[in-house]
Formats: C-alpha cells, sequence, structure tokens
C-alpha cells in the first residue's frame, strides 16, 4: 500500500498531527500508520548561495567582482541541521511513498521551508498542501478533509523563493561592497549587510546615541509627616496637574522656591483647613539614572493598621444599618503636616 509523508515545520506539530489523526507508531525521526508518515523539518534545512564555480574566495572581494549576481541560486545545506535533512531525503525517496503533504506553518516562511526541501531532493511526486490554522485536534481533522492543491499554493511559493533571493542579493552585495571599501587601507575588514540586520541595528544605535546625549534636570519632591490619632506617617505631595513641558516652559524647574511656594503651598492650604505649626528642611540627592514619575497618595501604612480600643467599641454598638449608611460617607480628615523637608534630587527627566 502507498503511503503519504506529512513534513511539518516542527517536531512539536509534526507529534500533534500523529496524535489528533491516530494510530501512528513513533520511530526515532517519524511516525509512522498504515497510511501515513509524519516528519518534521526543524526551520530552515537549506540556505542559498553562490555556485561554486562563481564564488570569489573570501580576501578578494573588491569593486571590481561587484555586483555579485549568479547564473542560478545553489542550496547548500545549513551544517547544524544536516542530519534532519538527511532523514526527510530518506523519507522522501521511499518506494512507497507515494504522494507528499505540505504541512509547515500556514504562511511564506512555511512554504519556503517545504518547497526548499522538494526542490533540494529533486523530486516529482504529487503535492498537496494542509493549511492550519488552528493546532487542536478537530480543526487538524477538518484541516485533512480540505487539502489545498499545489497549484493553488504555487503563487505563495513564488513570493517566498522571491524574498529570499532578495535578501540574499542585498545581503552578498552589500557586505562584499562595504567590506572591500572599509579594507581600503589594509587588512580584510569584515563588514555585515543585511536587510533585517541593518536596520535593526541602526535603531539601537539610535537609541544608544540619545542615552548619551542625555542631560540630566533637577527636580524637588516635597515629603512630610503627618500626625493622626493612630500615631504619625509620611507622605509625599504631587501635583496631578503637573507636566514636563509646563516646568520647563515656567521656569519653575530651575527654582525650587518658586514651584513649592506657587503650588505646594496652595494644594497644602487646600487640604489643610486648620493651620498647625510644622518645620521645613531642604536635603540634596542625586542618582544615577533618571526616575519615572511616581503618584503617591498620602496614605499611611500605620494609621490604616492600628485601630483604638475606643473606635472599635463605637463601632460594635452602632446598628448593621448606620454601618452601612456611615461607612462610605465618612471620611478621614487629612491633616496638616507636623514636619515637612524638601529634597533636591539631581537627575534626568
Amino acid at each position: 500500500m502507498s503511503k503519504t509523508l506529512i513534513i511539518a515545520e516542527k517536531p512539536s506539530v509534526a507529534a500533534d498531527i500523529a496524535r489528533a489523526v491516530g494510530g501512528f507508531a513513533k520511530h526515532p525521526d517519524h511516525f509512522e500508520s498504515e497510511r501515513y508518515l509524519v516528519s518534521s523539518a526543524v526551520g530552515h534545512l537549506l540556505e542559498i548561495g553562490m555556485p561554486e564555480s562563481e564564488e570569489v574566495k573570501r580576501g578578494k572581494w573588491t569593486f571590481g567582482q561587484l555586483p555579485a549576481i549568479p547564473s542560478h541560486f545553489e542550496l547548500k545545506p545549513i551544517e547544524k541541521n544536516e542530519a534532519r535533512l538527511k532523514a526527510l531525503l530518506k523519507l522522501i525517496r521511499r518506494k512507497d511513498v507515494a504522494r507528499l503533504v505540505n504541512a509547515c506553518d500556514a504562511g511564506r516562511e512555511g512554504e519556503l521551508i517545504f518547497r526548499y526541501i522538494v526542490r533540494y531532493a529533486k523530486t516529482d511526486k504529487p503535492i498537496e498542501r494542509l493549511w492550519l490554522q488552528s493546532m487542536t485536534p478537530a480543526s487538524i481533522r477538518d484541516g485533512f478533509e480540505k487539502l489545498r492543491t499545489d497549484r493553488t499554493m504555487l503563487p505563495l511559493a513564488d513570493a517566498a523563493v522571491c524574498r529570499s533571493e532578495s535578501d540574499w542579493l542585498v545581503g552578498i552585495n552589500g557586505t562584499r561592497a562595504m567590506t572591500a571599501f572599509n579594507s581600503k587601507a589594509g587588512g580584510f575588514q569584515l563588514t555585515t549587510v543585511g536587510r533585517v540586520q541593518t536596520p535593526t541595528l541602526a535603531i539601537i544605535v539610535d537609541r544608544e546615541e540619545k542615552i548619551r546625549a542625555f542631560t540630566s534636570r533637577p527636580y524637588w519632591e516635597l515629603t512630610a509627616t503627618f500626625a493622626a490619632k493612630a500615631g504619625e506617617y509620611a507622605g509625599r505631595w504631587f501635583d496631578e496637574a503637573f507636566r514636563k513641558r509646563d516646568a520647563a516652559s515656567d521656569g519653575l524647574a530651575d527654582d525650587p522656591d518658586r514651584r513649592l511656594s506657587a503650588s505646594g503651598t496652595r494644594r497644602r492650604r487646600a487640604r489643610s483647613p486648620l493651620p498647625v505649626p510644622a518645620s521645613a528642611e531642604r536635603s540634596a540627592k542625586s542618582r544615577s539614572r533618571p526616575l519615572r514619575s511616581r503618584r503617591s497618595s498620602m496614605t499611611s501604612r500605620a494609621c490604616s493598621a492600628r485601630r483604638t480600643a475606643a473606635s472599635d467599641s463605637r463601632r460594635a454598638r452602632r446598628s448593621p444599618s448606620r454601618r452601612r449608611s456611615t461607612r462610605s460617607t465618612r471620611r478621614s480628615p487629612i491633616r496638616a503636616p507636623t514636619r515637612a523637608r524638601c529634597r533636591r534630587i539631581t537627575s534626568a527627566r
């Protein structure tokens, strides 16, 4: 009986397919049943390269050798995945395998991986496409009932090969041109260039330049110690309406006294109807890296954790309805600071 070889992109997908279809026996490199063989690649197994007869030896790359355009694109095994490629080729060439099913990932790269394997194997066995958008057992079984023909997948295969070959042309010509330019003074200064690699590195370089050009600016924080019935607690004042641009435009960022008098005092008066004596001090502190803007309320862990015996007894004597009504309306008054200090922190915005 002839069998169908199913080639997945990853070993985990091959195992999922075998489990969903059922009836497979496991072998070192594949799964086998009465009708199917299931195996997989491990990503890309082959890469394109220059034909041996047209290759310029490394170290002799000059502008006179450019552009490097081969007469044909030769497929070469990726050394670390060569064992897996040999196992797949052995299965493809089995006499009882009459049909191939491409079960690689549903996309351009999955199509390319399968097409390069078939091209390297030089086989003309019929091909069908298993297009999976989900890896649930029901979706896998449904995919086998709706296999796509090879003809419908040829446009995607052409797009995948075009992308691969164009990337290779950009990379090999760019790398050899930049290497020749940087080696004019002598030696062999390899400088790699790639369609994806080069812009990605450019993003990293731009970010690094912004970090090095960073200029720190001072800013101030107002912290205070508040007194309550349960004890004292520390809080830090913040301006909810503050924006970095506002500080830069009105000059408050360079004058801590103006900032405290313009906004800090107004805020404290609004929340403290009863004046309470307080003392303030200024302390300087520097940090090596920028601080993110933090918003913190003047709530106290100690104040929320402690309860006096008198308040517990009063709460116990109240009726459930009264407790429910007062719980949502009563608010603890925010008391004025008893001790405050203004810290001058030298850091980056």
